[in-house]
């Protein structure tokens, strides 16, 4: 019995949760992406509520001229700059069962370069 892109995603989503927590000192950044968007927050899990918050849907990153993979690094850029403001320096990455490859690691290359330590 085949199993769907879905459910693999979830398998390996649970997988990775099992060992990733964000508390206050060092909240985990969460990925989520779909075929023409992807979004990020910073989430501090022990007192459940985000943090900051990101996405490519924000006017001037959607009006941009670039690739899926070029946003995604902007919103990493745009996450970063919000987390430093919230005193937020280190995180914890959580790429959510997608594979590390493409917009997820420009998003996760972007907030390096915004300063953030993953």
């Amino acid at each position: 019995m085949a199993v769907s892109k879905i459910e693999r995603r979830q398998k390996i989503k649970r997988r990775i949760r099992r060992d990733v927590f964000g508390t206050a000192e060092k909240p985990r950044m969460s990925v989520f992406r779909s075929n023409k968007q992807i979004s990020v927050q910073v989430i501090d899990d022990v007192a459940a509520r985000t943090l900051v918050s990101a996405t490519s849907k924000i006017k001037d990153i959607e009006s941009a001229k670039a690739t899926k993979s070029q946003k995604a690094a902007m919103v990493g850029k745009l996450v970063a700059k919000r987390a430093l403001e919230a005193g937020i320096t280190q995180v914890v990455f959580d790429r959510n069962g997608y594979l590390y490859h493409g917009k997820v690691k420009s998003l996760a290359d972007g907030a390096r370069e915004g300063g953030l330590k993953l």
